[in-house]
Order: C-alpha cells, then structure tokens, then sequence
C-alpha cells in the first residue's frame, strides 16, 4: 500500500523548510507519494517536483486555498493542479493582497495586549510579507517566550476573540473551486473538522461545495483528532466524497502527527488517489 501524503507546506508560504527539504523530510519517513500545497501560492511546485523526483517519489501539484464561507475561514485543497493556469494565479495572487496589511493589523493589536515589535519580529520568519499568516507571529510568540508552542499561542492571541485576532476576506467558495477546476485539478475540504460549524452548517458548506464540483475532503490530516478519523470516513461516504490524507506538515515538530506516524486512511473510503497512481 503506498504511504501517500496530500497536504504538507514550505517555506513559500507558512512552513518552515524549503520545498526539497519538505520532500527528503516526507521520503525520509517512509511517503511514497507527495503534494506540496502551499497556502494560496503555487511558486514553490517546481522545485518540489523535481526534488520529489530524484528520491523517487510519485508527485502531485497542489495548492491550498483561504476562502470565506459563512464568516468563517475554511481552507480548500486543490491536487492535481496545472501550476501554470492563468486564472489560477490570477486567483491566488488577488486572495494573497491584503496579508500585509492585515499582519501590521495583529502587530498593532498585540502591541496593545502588552507584545510590542509582533510585526516586525514575525516579518523575520516570512522572505514576503505578501504571504505573512497568523503562524508567523506564532512562531514569533514562541521564540520570545510568551507562549510554550504555536497551538498555545492560537488559543490565547490568535484566534476569534482573542486580543490578536483580526479577521481578513479571502476569496469565496466558488472562486476557490472554479480556479482549482479550471486548472484541471481536484478540490478537497482540508481538515474538515477543524471549523467551528454546528452540523446543520456543515451540512451547507458540503452541499454547496459539491454542487459546484468539488469531490473531496480531508479524513485523516495531523488537524484532525484521532476520533475525527472514522467520523469523517462516514460524512465522505455519506456524501459521496473521496477521502484524502495529509499531515498538514509545516516543520519538524510543530505538527500534531508527524508523516511516519498519521495513520492510513479507514478501509470503508475510497482514497481521492485512486486512479491517479
């Protein structure tokens, strides 16, 4: 059975390694077959392919893109993609406007909440303020001692309601899968069970989603908890989405499940992968 890892991200967005460093890591550990999907850019794909090449890993293009639904962010997955794709990156380049502006925005907040110099100092772990996201300033926290990990940081300044969360407006559901689509790629719900929907919201984004050609969605991810695994193995069923797995790998460590130990996906879906390998 191959190990397949479908969501992992480089330093060309919030990660920390580079592409090929991304992709010994993930051989390293034993994966067979690998997508990098940076978030809402697709410059980091090259390299990760022929790195993915040279250890003799099968390679999938991907990209994963911030949307709005329904006030929420909620992330979707596009694998299989032609890089390339002119409304693609038309696409992702307008969803990318407006990161810096909204970075300065949790400086300034954080500055209030008693953490001067958040901006700048999270400006040391991005090469583009263009692509700054919420995990820069994580790591910024961490480093400076205000918090043990990044999940602790989320939990007390970075997420709704706390004192440095700002909310920005990505693009809509049916921008991010007409854009994966058109690109020739498949669109998947990343880490479904991370959004804080009740299950008649749920319900919607998943209708909605489908109605509009996507086919997908994260079962087993590192942002998944174990017994969210066979919770959405039965909505992938009930739906009629084919499942896919990824760590949702950002740095060694950083990751609830590290690639060697994220377990298969349950036998009762059918992978997303199934006739692509």
């Amino acid at each position: 059975m191959l190990k397949v890892d479908l969501h992992c991200h480089s330093n060309v967005s919030d990660g920390v390694l580079p592409p090929a460093a991304v992709a010994k890591y993930a051989r390293q550990s034993g994966v067979d077959a690998w997508a990098l999907t940076d978030h809402d850019e697709v410059g980091g794909i090259a390299a990760a392919r022929v790195a993915a090449a040279e250890l003799g890993m099968r390679f999938v293009a991907g990209v994963e893109i911030s949307i709005t639904w329904s006030g929420e962010t909620v992330h979707i997955v596009g694998l299989n993609i032609d890089e390339n794709d002119p409304a693609l990156v038309r696409g992702l380049a307008a969803t990318r406007e407006g990161r810096d502006a909204r970075g300065r925005e949790i400086g300034e907040q954080l500055a209030k909440a008693g953490i001067p110099g958040a901006y700048e100092g999270a400006l040391e772990f991005v090469d583009n303020p263009a692509l700054m996201s919420r995990t820069h300033f994580a790591r910024f926290l961490v480093q400076q001692g205000y918090c043990a990990n990044t999940p602790e940081v989320f939990r007390k300044y970075l997420s709704e309601g706390k004192p440095g969360y700002v909310p920005h407006r990505w693009a809509s559901l049916e921008d991010a899968v007409g854009w994966i689509l058109g690109a020739g790629g498949t669109a998947v719900i990343a880490h479904p069970g991370r959004y804080r929907f009740n299950q008649l919201q749920q319900g919607v984004l998943f209708d909605q989603f489908k109605e509009l050609g996507g086919t997908a969605i994260e079962v087993v991810t590192g942002s998944h908890t174990p017994d969210q695994y066979p919770q959405y193995a039965q909505l992938a069923n009930a739906y009629g989405f084919l499942a896919s797995r990824g760590t949702d790998f950002h740095a060694p460590g950083e990751a609830r499940v590290d690639f060697a130990a994220l377990p298969p996906l349950p036998a009762s879906v059918t992978p997303v992968w199934h006739d692509w390998f």
